[in-house]
């Protein structure tokens, strides 16, 4: 049983087709594994093992009467607490909707669904997503799935650190400013961020000037080609993904081939004034090995912007025209790094709001023209291993022992400018650190191009052996 939770999701729905491995067994394996962590790593706010085997029982009885199956039969998932679930408890991870039951499915959760894969839990995430560290007054703090005493990263560090531990091969995450890729990084797993529209975000309230995104979250490359087959396609709720034909993300994902011809931009920094050793070292055999692959390397030379600005007035703005009179009513009662920066955005006017859509209109043509000269920008994904737990989002960082900075500028300055952009981003493990913690490479491509950096990230996946790493639980 405790092989099955070791198994990616591409296995499993071959076994599972093929009657070698019992959905049931499967979910209880899961559920055991679930039961038996979440007092140590505290990575879900809610789990519904009844509903769970429920459907389990019924997914089999679906495989032995021989009926067509989904691309994801069987799979058990969990949901970041941000992603609406018909019927199960969604509380975004506030003590004011601590009882909210959505009466449906988010677009990306119903498509996982309608693929065969079967909820079993919700997963922690900050109230609102609000920050890069996974901790919340309705739940408390989640653990880092490779050491108790670092964070799990954020905002889907549940998602991340589920994953990592085994309790289910994927999840369904969210990504606003690296939300996504954080913590994927800080656990060791594959976390991507799509281009815009490229799966439909069915609960965001400003759809035109969308930065956020439901996203995969898995231990593999193909697990996420997998996902991302189950839940790309236009809807009628997001006019981003009107006419976007999904590609063949499963052919993509196998690492077939080489990197021949594939021209790579490769920055260190992105701006970033402090990068780990440990960071830099794996990043430096990470290019040693696209470079191996046949990859052409070539250092970007081209400053980029301070984008940290130009998100943090698009984003709390949007936190204050949405939270502000709950804050007025129920603020006490609220995170309160989520009502500072609320707070911030009352120092900004309309007209900043407007210049900082310019900026971003500004840096889309720049990353435009970056692709015009190379196929992919390859960066780390956060500038050292996971943070301590007790981090705070206001106090500075610590970089090899000296004081940083601010951690959303100094930790993870490689992510946002991409929420900003749209560009689809895909973090994988590159290498631990000498703490034993993960290291992450992040692979940007070409806008809407997903599949190019799902095959960037299969073949570099395939080259390495980072897989074969598992946290001791």
């Amino acid at each position: 049983m405790t092989d099955l939770t070791r198994l990616p999701a591409a296995v499993l729905r071959e076994q599972i087709a093929a009657r070698k491995v019992s959905p049931v067994e499967l979910m209880e394996a899961v559920l055991a594994r679930a039961d038996r962590l979440q007092p140590i790593l505290n990575c879900f706010i809610t789990l519904v093992p009844e509903l769970a085997l429920e459907a389990a029982r019924r997914a089999e009885q679906a495989v032995m009467a021989g009926d067509p199956l989904g691309l994801l039969h069987g799979i058990p998932f969990a949901a970041k607490d941000l992603v609406n679930t018909a019927g199960v408890r969604t509380t975004f991870g506030s003590l004011l909707h601590e009882h909210n039951v959505p009466t449906e499915d988010a677009v990306a959760a119903a498509r996982v669904k309608a693929a065969g894969a079967i909820l079993f839990g919700k997963t922690t995430t900050p109230e609102f997503g609000h920050k890069a560290l996974t901790d919340a007054p309705l739940f408390g703090r989640t653990r880092n799935a490779f050491s108790a005493a670092r964070t799990s990263g954020g905002s889907s560090g549940g998602a991340a650190v589920a994953v990592a531990a085994g309790i289910g091969p994927i999840g369904i995450a969210t990504d606003g400013g690296g939300s996504t890729r954080i913590p994927a990084a800080a656990n060791g797993v594959v976390g991507l961020k799509q281009s815009n529209g490229v799966i439909p975000h069915s609960q965001v309230a400003d759809l035109f000037g969308n930065y956020t995104y439901v996203t995969p979250m898995t231990r593999t490359v193909m697990d996420t080609a997998l996902m991302l087959q189950a839940m790309a396609g236009p809807h009628p709720s997001d006019p981003w993904s009107i006419g976007i034909a999904p590609q063949d993300y499963l052919a993509a994902a196998r690492a077939e081939g080489d990197l021949a011809g594939r021209r790579v931009l490769y920055s260190a920094t992105l701006g970033n004034t402090a990068v780990s050793a440990d960071v830099r070292d794996a990043f430096e055999r990470a290019l040693g090995r696209l470079r191996e692959l046949g990859a052409e390397l070539v250092e970007l030379d081209e400053a980029l912007p301070d984008m940290e600005p130009v998100w943090k007035i698009t984003n709390h703005t949007t936190w204050k025209a949405r939270f502000d009179d709950m804050i007025r009513r129920d603020g006490n009662r609220m995170t309160p790094s989520l009502v500072r920066q609320v707070a911030m955005a009352a120092d900004w006017s309309g007209a900043d709001y407007q210049r900082a859509q310019f900026q971003r209109s500004d840096l889309f043509r720049m990353v435009q023209r970056w692709f015009e000269r190379a196929d992919y920008l390859v960066t780390p994904t956060i500038s050292r291993t996971a943070l301590p737990i007790e981090q705070d989002l206001f106090d500075p960082i610590e970089i090899d022992g000296a004081v940083a900075g601010e951690l959303r500028r100094n930790w993870f300055p490689y992510t946002m400018p991409f929420n900003i952009t749209g560009h689809p981003a895909i973090t994988v493990g590159c290498g631990f650190g000498g703490d034993g913690l993960p290291v992450g490479l992040q692979i940007v491509g070409r806008f809407r191009d997903e599949a190019s950096i799902l095959r960037a990230a299969a073949l570099y996946e395939a080259s390495e052996d980072w897989l074969s790493r598992w946290p001791d639980l």
